[in-house]
């Protein structure tokens, strides 16, 4: 199903295709993609922005990362390239690594759960998670500033079911970060149940959100724009899992299409970030969609 917006056609509309990594170790070591394996990280970064528009950085769900980063970033990838960063999983309500969280702010932990394996946003005083969010949008500024962020994509947990608690934590993301354009996934598939697809769409729409639409095997199939970027992400369709091993065919890349080409008509841009990352799989699957849709 379709859930086009009411932006309307626009002439500049973009369809961006990249992967979820252009660093992963398997695309490094064990494909032949990079010329030479020797290359260092910036003549990589450099040849994956002469190939493909967009990326996706995933490290930073892990940990947050640093204004120094953010710029390097920027600074070695071209005008016009797009980067997707991933959202750091504490601002998400997800379990986090305790050593993420910088070292001055460990104090505003609980001091009865200091010692635990993870961390989440509740054991951290209002004041610490406040800082916290700060901090995130503080490091991808010169990444912003310099025209590079596409779009901080907010992956929430699988127990987040739909209700007050989700929409808090989306409504929370909006203020906290208020100049980025955010793209929501939901790992709860309730958010797209028949009963309440309509009503999350409607929020994300009202609050100005992106929804990410995934393609995997036994997912829901929610083609739908919500704000000025949408995405779709790309899992594998192994039936026992969703791996990163699956290389999708040209009549399944063919098959999206049309849906994409409908999604742009609702955005501003629309991005499509392969998560299949065995090998060499999600930068071939975005450069043979790329080619598809450059095809009239």
């Amino acid at each position: 199903m379709t859930f086009p917006s009411t932006a309307g056609d626009k002439p500049d509309i973009r369809i961006l295709c990249g992967a979820a990594s252009w660093s992963a170790r398997s695309l490094v070591h064990d494909s032949r993609w990079y010329p030479k394996r020797s290359m260092k990280a910036a003549e990589r970064m450099a040849y994956y922005a002469s190939r493909l528009p967009l990326v996706e950085i995933d490290a930073t769900a892990r940990f947050p990362p640093t204004p120094d980063l953010s710029r390097q970033w920027a600074e070695r990838t071209p005008a016009g390239f797009t980067i997707d960063v991933q959202g750091w999983s504490l601002l998400t309500g997800a379990a986090t690594l305790p050593d993420s969280l910088w070292e001055d702010l460990r104090e505003e932990v609980r001091p009865d759960l200091r010692d635990r394996r993870r961390l989440y946003a509740a054991h951290l005083s209002a004041d610490g998670l406040r800082e916290a969010w700060d901090r995130f949008r503080h490091a991808l500024l010169p990444l912003h500033d310099a025209g590079r962020l596409g779009a901080v994509v907010l992956r929430y947990p699988h127990w987040l079911k739909p209700g007050d608690t989700g929409r808090g934590l989306l409504a929370t993301a909006r203020r906290r970060l208020p100049e980025f354009h955010l793209v929501v996934e939901f790992g709860h598939l309730g958010w797209l149940d028949d009963s309440c697809c309509e009503e999350t769409l409607g929020f994300l729409e009202e609050l100005g959100l992106g929804f990410c639409c995934l393609d995997g095997e036994g997912l829901p199939l929610v083609a739908a724009t919500t704000a000025d970027v949408a995405m779709v992400r790309f899992l594998g369709r192994n039936p026992d899992a969703w791996d990163t091993d699956y290389r999708y065919s040209p009549e399944e890349l063919a098959a999206w299409v049309p849906r994409l080409r409908n999604m742009a008509e609702g955005a501003e841009e629309v991005h499509v970030v392969f998560a299949n990352t065995w090998r060499d799989l999600a930068v071939a699957n975005a450069l043979e969609l790329q080619d598809l849709l450059s095809r009239p």
